[in-house]
């Protein structure tokens, strides 16, 4: 079992969480097979179905010492602990929410909260949470990154919703940790057709794409 600082060093490392999102969940394993194929070994899988739990307990007791696994679209304390207890490695939130946060540092678990306003990163970052996903991204670019980089250095931000592979390097210069990507690496129609190659193509165009921002 890794310690904290560990499962935050290698979502940094990586810079980037696939975020597997599909209304079917019996689907998001070949899903996530598919990601870790190209490389991805960072991923999340949301809340945002019946039996997610079931889901992330089948894929942790699988391939739990070959990927760092998720849960996201946490909303309440209740959800969190369910996840920690399936197998989830870190938690996401969409909102903020110090409930949740709290019952991650209970359990020793990174917690990327929500949060989109100077105010609210800066509450998310002194509630404990480690990481603050900077959602939705797509409302006010990069640029938003740089600009709350500048009061607030020390908080890792990981922007979310809007991040392709046009703006990922973008993201990635104006100061972003890692990358939180969904629909652009693993778009809910692919999941559902089991279009497993072109998950793990697009899972290695964006390994490509952070190396070279990076460089």
């Amino acid at each position: 079992m890794m310690n904290k600082t560990d499962i935050l060093n290698r979502i940094k490392q990586l810079g980037i969480v696939a975020i597997l999102r599909a209304p079917e969940g019996e689907k998001i394993p070949a899903a996530v097979d598919a990601v870790h194929a190209g490389g991805v070994d960072v991923i999340e899988i949301p809340f945002s179905a019946p039996g997610t739990h079931r889901v992330i307990e089948k894929v942790a007791d699988r391939l739990g010492d070959q990927i760092l696994l998720g849960a996201g679209t946490v909303l309440d304390p209740e959800t969190a602990r369910i996840a920690i207890l399936s197998g989830a490695e870190f938690l996401v939130t969409p909102t903020l929410n110090p409930r949740v946060i709290e019952v991650c540092v209970r359990y020793g678990k990174p917690c990327a909260s929500g949060a989109m306003t100077p105010t609210e990163i800066l509450t998310a970052w002194e509630s404990g949470a480690e990481l603050v996903k900077v959602f939705p991204c797509d409302v006010l670019g990069p640029k938003h990154i740089k600009a709350v980089r500048g009061p607030l250095p020390q908080i890792p931000l990981v922007p979310t919703g809007g991040v392709n592979l046009d703006t990922a390097a973008d993201f990635l210069r104006a100061g972003a940790t890692a990358l939180g990507v969904g629909g652009s690496i693993a778009p809910v129609n692919l999941i559902l057709e089991g279009d497993t190659a072109e998950i793990e193509k697009r899972s290695r165009e964006f390994l490509e794409v952070v190396e070279k921002a990076r460089a």
